[in-house]
């Protein structure tokens, strides 16, 4: 598969292969400890290798945030960079969780690190924060199609301070939330099998139906299955006709079965097929 086809196509032939199931990989400090590992660079070398051993053959998308490897400097961010090589040389996509945001010249910086092929954090997708405008994302646009690279803006989080933003009402009648998604829309236009310019969408939000989530043609990143509390079962009611487009993000439910390779392994095996037998049923 080329690098450079887009990643909406990547993406959708990696769900379908591999089963339509992210997995975050969030090492802190508390989930450390869980696995036995210092708060440590060495704890997180160990905690990113193990993962990524465990689960990089098999699972489709991975989610890095990269929060929790910047708060080791440079040593963390070195585990980071290998933990993306690492996953995109084992066939998967990584969606770097970053949620990046800010005009001009520092919007292209942001979008260089993790969106140019040649950068060493060169990510599949990366999330994006619109609420500078949307216009403001515009150099990690050109740059995630020029690289067949992808983004998820957040649209419709799950947290509830979100609310205060995304579903103020502007001028025109429409939320903030539906405006994003109507420019997500807007670039996904006529790509097929799915436009590469995402949304993110919590999967704890209840019925959706009031927004178009499938005129956005492109994937919808949603967090919260699992520890947050949504259900595989929940994504239909969730999503509506956009659920084949979903992308669920599991982390907890996850990884608080490692540092056991085997309980990794049969617990995103068992996620991926429920979400896949959610999304059939729908």
């Amino acid at each position: 598969m080329s690098p450079l086809e887009p990643f909406g196509t990547r993406l959708r032939h990696a769900m379908d292969e591999r089963g339509p199931l992210c997995v975050g990989i969030d090492p802190h400090a508390s989930l450390l400890s869980a696995w036995g590992l210092n708060d440590d660079i060495a704890g997180l070398e160990r905690f990113t290798r193990t993962v990524v051993e465990a689960l990089a053959g098999t699972v489709a998308v991975f989610k890095p945030q990269s929060a929790f490897f910047e708060r080791f400097g440079s040593r963390g961010i070195a585990v980071l960079e290998k933990a993306v090589q690492e996953l995109r040389a084992a066939g998967a996509l990584v969606v770097m969780d970053a949620k990046r945001g800010d005009i001009g010249s520092t919007m292209a910086a942001y979008a260089e690190t993790f969106l140019h092929k040649d950068s060493p954090l060169f990510s599949d997708a990366l999330t994006v924060s619109p609420f500078l405008g949307f216009g403001s994302l515009k150099p990690a646009v050109d740059l995630a199609r020029e690289n067949g690279a992808g983004l998820f803006v957040l649209a419709l989080t799950s947290n509830p301070e979100g609310a205060e933003v995304q579903h103020a009402v502007r001028e025109d009648g429409r939320t903030v939330a539906a405006t994003v998604l109507g420019h997500l829309a807007a670039e996904n236009a006529g790509q097929e099998p799915l436009g590469s310019f995402g949304a993110v969408v919590g999967a704890t939000l209840g019925d959706l139906s009031s927004y178009d989530l499938a005129g956005v043609n492109g994937p919808l990143l949603a967090p919260g299955i699992g520890a947050q509390g949504a259900t595989p079962a929940d994504l239909p009611g969730v999503f509506g006709a956009a659920v084949r487009s979903v992308v669920p993000s599991v982390s907890r439910g996850v990884l608080r079965h490692g540092p056991d390779v085997a309980g990794l392994r049969e617990s995103a095996a068992r996620f991926a097929d429920e979400i896949r037998a959610a999304v059939e049923a729908a």
